[in-house]
């Protein structure tokens, strides 16, 4: 058990990535289902729901536009790419420097994190130069 776990600690990031996803996705579902059945009990009773109530279903819809949205869903700030940019610029030189001098015993496995750091870089550029900004693109 010693060297499954030796050998795989790292699994445990992106399982605990995915068990609170999983988790964040089961709260907005009790919450949509909590407005949902709350409008419900007044189209039983024959009364109008109010019109906050309704635009709150328009906001958790929103919610739900996903990791494209460049964080714009669920009344966050808008992404600022270019600290991304330099991030990942960042991070893929240090990676690129540590596998030039050997850091990593010469198994390459730097050269893979520097090269996927600078394509997440270049990702983050591209969305940089064509994120529309006050309604211009």
């Amino acid at each position: 058990m010693y060297d499954l776990f030796a050998n795989f600690w790292w699994v445990l990031f992106p399982l605990s990535g995915f068990a609170f996803a999983g988790w964040g996705m089961f709260l907005r579902y009790k919450r949509q289902k909590a407005v949902l059945d709350l409008i419900r009990s007044y189209v039983e009773n024959g009364r109008e729901p109010p019109e906050s109530l309704l635009a709150q279903i328009e906001t958790l819809d929103e919610g739900q536009s996903g990791w494209m949205s460049g964080g714009q869903g669920r009344g966050r700030a808008p992404t600022n790419y270019w600290s991304l940019v330099g991030l990942f610029t960042m991070m893929a030189g240090g990676f690129g420097i540590a596998a030039l001098m050997g850091v990593d015993g010469g198994s390459g496995a730097f050269v893979i994190v520097a090269m996927t750091m600078g394509a997440v870089a270049v990702w983050a550029l591209i969305c940089a130069l064509t994120q529309k900004r006050d309604g211009v693109s």
